[in-house]
């Protein structure tokens, strides 16, 4: 049986705030592929937000999470397929273990990360998400399919200055980390054939030079390299991998969930930023921390992080 993965970030664009990349890998009956899962699980899937459809939805974290609305859908999401992959996360530093253990020396050194605990969930019921989450076990059972691993990558504004110092650009830097995350998947749970779905990071075409650094043991075929989709393979038939860098990625169930969960992570990351800065400034408005409104809510918090020591390092990226 082959294997589907997909993975997407959330807090490319951003100054403030962590960039997140997560991953998701599902083991499937033959002739099921990133193009007909979504068919395959159409009894408890769905891509569509839709009143009094009972299906989890699982899309691009930009249809699921609208500010507006609040993260109540995105968290059902996420938590649910994380439960039908066998975890069930009930706390803030429960999920970061499940999903990026690699966190854990940064959190205990950010400020507004120092701390931190609240239970999960924070927009959604417990119950809400145990329904979701059985209706989607029964589902990928009655399918044959098997979500194997949900994972991420959080990479805070220290690590992410540090990687632009060595790398030169954020492009190089969102290209190293997924390239990583992806590889770690494939090695410690893909015994068999693999398709990798990864939306296109920016405007770039070529990857083959950084699957080949983290392959160093294959030879990475070029098969195509376009604006629409760049698609490299290597390995033999019973462990064939192909990887695809896509435009709108987003729209294959693998990749929708990676992008939910890293958005999910995301949100979480910088509502505890802000909670922290709104205990030292009560009447700061809150920021996403998208490059104009950052600027305005790094002008207001300019004196307070001066008189806490508080490195720009620590808090702005870069780019």
């Amino acid at each position: 049986m082959p294997y589907l993965l997909g993975a997407d970030e959330a807090g490319y664009g951003p100054n403030l705030g962590p960039l997140v990349i997560a991953a998701t890998l599902w083991h499937v009956p033959e002739g099921v592929s990133c193009d007909n899962l979504y068919d395959r699980l159409g009894e408890c899937v769905t891509a569509r937000c839709r009143r009094h459809d009972e299906r989890l939805v699982i899309a691009d974290s930009k249809v699921v999470y609208q500010p507006g609305v609040g993260l109540g859908a995105l968290e059902r999401g996420v938590l649910a397929a994380l439960a039908a992959a066998g975890d069930c996360p009930t706390n803030w530093h429960a999920l970061w273990q499940a999903l990026d253990p690699t966190a854990a020396d940064e959190l205990a050194v950010d400020p507004w990360h120092v701390g931190v605990a609240f239970d999960l969930p924070v927009a959604d019921t417990a119950e809400s998400i145990a329904r979701a989450g059985a209706r989607l076990s029964a589902g990928l059972r009655e399918a044959d399919v098997r979500l194997v691993a949900v994972c991420a990558r959080a990479v805070f504004p220290r690590q992410f200055n540090r990687l632009l110092g060595q790398l030169g650009n954020k492009a190089e830097a969102l290209s190293q980390v997924t390239i990583e995350l992806v590889g770690q998947l494939i090695e410690r749970h893909a015994d068999g054939p693999l398709v990798a779905v990864c939306d296109k990071h920016g405007g770039r075409n070529a990857y083959g030079r950084h699957l080949q650094t983290r392959f160093p043991d294959r030879l990475v075929e070029v098969h195509r390299e376009s604006a629409a989709e760049s698609v490299y393979r290597w390995g033999p038939a019973q462990q064939r991998v192909e990887i695809r860098f896509c435009a709108g990625g987003e729209a294959f169930l693998p990749t929708a969930l990676a992008s939910m969960t890293a958005k999910y992570l995301r949100e979480l990351s910088m509502r505890a930023f802000n909670d922290y800065w709104r205990r030292l400034m009560p009447e700061l408005t809150p920021t996403a921390g998208y490059p104009v409104d950052a600027k305005r809510f790094k002008r207001q918090i300019d004196a307070v992080q001066t008189s806490l020591g508080i490195d720009d390092a620590v808090l702005w990226r870069s780019r």
